[in-house]
């Protein structure tokens, strides 16, 4: 305990200039340009999502889905957008009337009409009655689209809204510290599959919880215990929470960091070390700590994890451009 603790102070201290310095140094994540025009960080997303499932991705990155604030953000954004990906030619922004028909709003609220409105000719023009979210084009007009397409998309990040997790060294995105471990969690409580819960961790540059030992377990146990008293919306498997270790490759039971399961029977459900099982290819973990395989379809709570690896590097850096004297 005394040396997890020396180390998580020797991290705090040596990188205190690093961690406090994320907004001065202007970065948010490697996947992001920074423009220095509008004080923000971008990406163009050209993976399709629908409009709910951009929102969720920016959301998740600890960004938010872009609409410009101005005449100059809008120009500036299609300016980076036309050397960066040119090709993508229009692309969902924050904005829709999804709430109330016709009265087009921003993601945080505000009327359309307070913010960059340069609509499309003839728009928006609810074409089939559907059309209730917004493009933004390469050409710089916003134009009304349905919200089930699915679409590229931008996502934001504002400099004054960057918070740095100083001991996690990465945004801040709810993450607890547990020195028992040496690791960093965050439980998530929208029910997903397990495919979906494994790209949601790693879109936070994490991965789904490996738990490696029984004091691991034990300390998950009692992080899931809060779950049992929120009221959670849909259909899901109460009771497990997925886990960083499947056989979807159907090359036998691995890690979601390719290493190999644990082989200690006392950390499985009823002792049993899982094998072949073409229904069950997924992992994940009782709320007593145990583990054990479900079906990758079955919608679920899950956590996310970090280790202490990349902050430990980090230090280390420091630590060696450092002249140590007794």
């Amino acid at each position: 305990m005394f040396t997890k603790t020396l180390l998580v102070y020797f991290i705090l201290y040596f990188l205190s200039d690093f961690a406090y310095g994320q907004r001065d140094k202007k970065f948010f994540r490697t996947d992001y340009n920074y423009i220095e025009t509008t004080q923000g960080f971008y990406k163009i997303h050209t993976t399709k999502q629908t409009w709910a499932g951009a929102n969720r991705v920016c959301a998740l990155e600890g960004a938010s889905l872009f609409y410009a604030e101005n005449r100059d953000e809008a120009n500036a954004v299609i300016s980076w957008w036309k050397t960066v990906q040119p090709n993508v030619k229009f692309a969902f922004v924050g904005i829709s009337d999804i709430i109330t028909e016709g009265k087009f709003e921003t993601i945080d609220g505000r009327l359309v009409s307070e913010v960059y409105n340069q609509w499309q000719r003839g728009d928006p023009n609810n074409l089939h009655g559907n059309e209730d979210c917004v493009h933004l084009t390469l050409s710089g007009h916003l134009n009304d689209y349905s919200c089930d397409a699915e679409s590229h998309f931008i996502c934001k990040k504002s400099l004054t809204s960057l918070e740095w997790n100083d001991l996690c060294n990465m945004l801040q995105l709810g993450y607890t510290y547990s020195e028992d471990t040496g690791k960093f969690y965050k439980l998530h409580t929208t029910p997903l599959t397990w495919t979906m819960a494994d790209t949601a961790c790693r879109t936070e540059q994490t991965h789904l919880a490996v738990i490696n030992n029984q004091l691991e377990a034990a300390y998950l146990a009692n992080f899931t215990k809060s779950a049992s008293r929120r009221r959670i919306k849909g259909n899901y498997l109460e009771g497990i929470f997925h886990a960083g270790f499947h056989n979807t490759l159907n090359k036998g039971w691995q890690t979601v960091r390719g290493t190999p399961i644990p082989s200690d029977a006392s950390l499985w459900w009823d002792n049993d070390v899982p094998t072949e099982d073409e229904h069950k290819q997924c992992g994940s973990m009782f709320y007593t700590g145990s583990l054990n395989i479900v079906n990758c379809a079955t919608r679920s709570l899950f956590i996310c994890e970090r280790e202490i690896d990349a902050v430990r590097l980090d230090a280390r850096n420091n630590l060696s451009n450092m002249k140590l004297t007794n």
